[in-house]
């Protein structure tokens, strides 16, 4: 039998895509992802080293931070079948991502398969046919210094998670997580909320004129009066409220631009002064992940996480370059498909005579990629010529957009400025126009639609002279108030931490999703919104650790660690050198948590809110007052609650209400036991008996239209009676229950639960309101219309259905699911398509099935065994017993 070569790559879906590349001598399969791993849990430590010191680290510090890598339990099956299909191939290519990560992957394979065939490591930023022939015929070895650079990065990242997170559980709260990158992200968005907690809010005037000249109608607002400008809402100290200059402009109140409007009526318009200005603006560079992860965001609202689980099955499908770049350069290849695709779409006038280059010159810390995000391949697919669909098509028209664009000609625009006299006051006008759109014909930043955008981007003014008259129609004030500063978005984030050189674009993504599942920011809208714990944190990483929240000395970290990669810098040395000695992580951690005092850590003040105390426990944020009596009170914070937007009433409210909440607002007439009003965590509540009495008083949540002022005991008495039967189906026989829970109000039978318009009074909510609500089409998290119904499955009988799914589109049949080939579309699949792929699945199943029947009859079997086995012992015990009865008796007789 002849031998093949093994290919290993981290997907299945790279696996099929490269597959059709390659001939029948080809082997391709998936590793799915890293193969070996630090430990993630004690269980994980192997049994050698758990007494020492170090191992709750996983990495050996006394021996050049060696670490211990072990096999999740998830890839032992995968290892297990790579090692298999090794022995019948005569080759082994190792053909993972290019970047340090890919590179690590595939050292981690070598060190577990240990082959005993030639080895090659083959790299490509595309996968097309011509781009993979190319990477065979070019392979080379495994590159040691971005594996030692992987390493170090990770080892890094687990001395600082491992030894600061257990610091944060003793003095705050249990379970919090420090990171190198993590940390100084959080600090971020906290500093952002600082900031906005400072801010002191202005309001001020303005006067706007809607004015024609040649049956053109512009708008024109007031300047200056008197000789002094018009101050606007950049002129106010956001920290004061106050101007920041005085002297030279004048803070318009309401009265004041009443006034105006009055004094300037009737008076004659005069241009005094007009000023064209040409404007040529070039095309942005294609992207690079981290313009890509903002532009995403901005223009498509997908998360930097959802932009790189969406780019990368881009990529492993071939429709794009690798996704993990830092170059902004295009191959002679893509110029020439850019170039092409702008000739055939738009014409040569918006083909400029060179090509555009964009930085060649890699820089030291830059991904290992060759090129810039761009369609794939020696021609552009166009987006409506794919077969692609939703947020996949949408990111790849956005990617083609830009690509093709960042090789167009310059836009040429023209800006006009024109400043009119009017009695004592001074009003202006701006206008732009495109002259010629070049590039923005293609793409323009922060619209999907090219030809709209250029209509939305121009601003008419007739044309206009020194000394022009012009009408003016109506004359308005109008009131402004100053913004506080804008909290991050994704999009914003990665930008100032690409910025600042904090971490690296391919982890920028894992970091944002990171700070958002460990509880230190809420996604709300497009920003980033710290909570009460993430200000706790930071308070106390700043005081304390001041370095690992600091944006140099991060950013210096990621420089040290790009010098590993380079072969400039010894790992074992840096490391030495940031954990040991006495700036080292060990000792400064250990020296401080003597220092830290936990009551201290877990609280903080706010600006303007100086006479209460915001804490953190273990169960979320919480604010105390000390009352006239000395005595300290304290009432939880609702979860959904910023700290920008406390108040002092806000507080004292929460405060009041915990209060107020001990009294009882009377008795439950059955059970005789007291009933509250009370506020929590997750909001207001009534409680049924007095938890210091009762283990597990009952609770029910306040509908999202009642107050918890509004109170009374009726209302109490039926939120305590949810869940509550109000009738039997006349079909099932079931009972029809109405209730709260952690969606909102809903009413229930058998298993199928209905939302109930949180507008809607419970109160009102009877048998035929419930009847129906159940009658009527499922909707949101229910079932999904088929796309396709295919029939009854020939053996089992279960109906065959094509639906779309969060993966894509897929049949099912049964319990049974199978996706849909890339390339098939839903609607044209066939019952003979249906039957095929699901023959092995359903041949699995079945096995399943059996195999769990047969386990669960060697139980039964095993139990029944024991159990008469434990008969005859326990008989057999008896007998002996009583045979040593009857020898005793007997030799006592003798």
């Amino acid at each position: 039998m002849a031998k093949k070569t093994l290919v290993v790559v981290e997907s299945p879906t790279k696996a099929r895509t490269i597959k059709k590349f390659l001939g029948k001598d080809y082997v391709v399969e998936s590793c799915m992802g890293h193969v070996r791993d630090l430990p993630q849990s004690a269980k994980d430590i192997p049994e050698k080293f758990k007494k020492l010191p170090w191992s709750n680290l996983g990495v050996n510090v006394d021996k050049d931070f060696d670490p211990i890598y072990c096999i999740p339990k998830n890839k032992t099956k995968i290892v297990k079948e790579l090692k298999a299909l090794l022995k019948d191939a005569d080759e082994l290519i190792l053909a993972t991502d290019e970047d340090r990560e890919g590179e690590s992957i595939s050292w981690h394979l070598l060190e577990l398969l240990n082959p005993k065939v030639p080895v090659k490591r083959m790299v490509f930023h595309e996968i097309t046919k011509k781009a993979i022939q190319e990477a065979i015929d070019n392979c080379r070895e495994v590159d040691m210094n971005l594996v030692k650079a992987q390493e170090a990065r990770r080892v890094l990242d687990r001395l600082v998670g491992y030894t600061i997170s257990p610091l944060l559980w003793k003095k705050v709260a249990y379970g919090l997580s420090a990171g190198r990158v993590q940390s100084v992200a959080v600090r971020l968005i906290v500093e952002k909320e600082h900031e906005r907690l400072k801010f002191k809010q202005s309001k001020y005037w303005g006067v706007y004129s809607n004015c024609e000249k040649t049956k053109v109608k512009f708008e024109a607002k007031l300047i200056e009066v008197d000789g002094k400008k018009i101050a606007t809402g950049k002129d106010f100290d956001p920290d004061t409220g106050q101007l920041k200059d005085s002297s030279k402009m004048i803070h318009i109140e309401e009265k004041r631009a009443l006034t105006i409007v009055d004094e300037i009526k009737g008076k004659p318009w005069a241009v005094t002064e007009v000023e064209e200005r040409p404007v040529s603006r070039k095309p942005a560079p294609p992207f690079i992940t981290s313009t890509l992860q903002q532009d995403a965001n901005r223009k498509l609202g997908l998360s930097a996480r959802e932009t790189m689980s969406v780019a990368q099955k881009l990529y492993e499908r071939g429709f794009i370059t690798y996704m993990r770049t830092d170059s902004t350069n295009l191959s002679n290849q893509a110029i020439e498909a850019s170039r092409a695709c702008i000739k055939d779409l738009y014409g040569s006038k918006y083909l400029p005579e060179k090509p555009r280059e964009y930085n060649k010159k890699k820089s030291k810390g830059a991904q290992e990629a060759h090129e810039a995000i761009r369609p794939a391949g020696v021609e552009f697919v166009k987006p409506e010529d794919t077969s692609l669909k939703s947020s996949q098509l949408a990111l790849y028209d956005l990617i083609w957009k830009r690509t093709v664009a960042c090789q167009m000609v310059n836009a040429q625009q023209n800006q006009v400025g024109v400043k009119f006299s009017v009695g004592e006051a001074t009003f202006s006008a701006s206008g732009m126009t495109i002259v010629f759109p070049g590039f923005l014909k293609a793409y323009v930043e922060g619209k999907d639609d090219p030809e709209g955008a250029l209509e939305d981007r121009e601003v008419r003014l007739p044309k206009l002279k020194k000394g022009d008259g012009v009408e003016c129609l109506e004359t308005t004030p109008k009131e402004h108030e100053t913004k506080p500063p804008a909290r991050y978005t994704e999009a914003g984030l990665v930008q100032k931490m690409e910025k600042e050189g904090i971490g690296r674009p391919s982890t920028y993504a894992s970091i944002i999703g990171t700070i958002q599942d460990r509880g230190y920011a809420r996604k709300v809208g497009n920003t980033l919104v710290p909570t009460f714990t993430a200000l706790v944190v930071v308070k106390l990483l700043r005081q304390y650790l001041p370095q690992y929240v600091d944006l140099g000395f991060t950013s210096e970290m990621e420089k040290s660690l790009d010098n590993i990669a380079q072969g400039d810098l010894d790992q074992v040395k840096y490391l030495k050198g940031v954990y040991f000695g006495k700036t080292g992580l060990k000792e400064q951690v250990e020296a401080q948590e003597k220092e830290i005092k936990p009551e201290e850590s877990r609280q903080i003040t706010l600006v303007g809110l100086e006479g209460l105390s915001f804490r953190v426990g273990r169960f979320g944020a919480y604010v105390c007052r000390i009352e006239s009596t000395g005595e300290e009170v304290c009432a939880s914070i609702p979860d959904g609650s910023s700290p920008a937007e406390m108040t002092i009433e806000l507080a004292n409210k929460f405060i009041d209400q915990k209060i107020s909440g001990n009294d009882a607002l009377g008795e439950d007439p059955e059970s005789g036991l007291p009933i509250f009003a009370l506020s929590g965590r997750y909001g207001p509540y009534v409680q049924l008996g007095d938890a210091a009495e009762i283990e597990k008083p009952k609770r029910m949540a306040l509908p999202a239209t009642w107050e918890l002022e509004e109170i009374d005991i009726p209302k109490a008495l039926f939120l305590l009676s949810l869940p509550k039967t109000l009738g039997e189906h006349p079909e099932t026989k079931k009972v029809v229950k109405v209730g709260i829970g952690r969606f909102g109000p809903y009413v229930v039978h058998d298993g199928d639960f209905r939302s109930v318009n949180k507008a809607e009074d419970l109160r009102t909510v009877d048998f035929a309101f419930a009847m129906n609500l159940l009658s009527q089409e499922k909707k949101g998290r229910g079932k999904r219309a088929p796309l396709k119904v295919l029939g009854a499955h020939p053996e089992t009988g279960d109906e065959m259905q094509v639906l779309t799914g969060r993966y894509g589109p897929y049949i099912k049949c049964g319990k049974v699911n199978v996706s849909l080939p890339e390339e098939q579309k839903p609607e044209d699949t066939t019952v003979e398509q249906a039957l095929e792929l699901l023959k092995e699945r359903l041949e699995k199943a079945t096995k399943k099935k059996k195999a769990k029947k047969k386990t669960a009859k060697k139980k039964v079997a095993k139990k029944a065994a024991k159990k008469t086995t434990t008969k005859k012992t326990k008989k057999t015990a008896k007998k002996t017993a009583k045979k040593k009865v009857v020898i005793r008796r007997e030799a006592s007789t003798s």
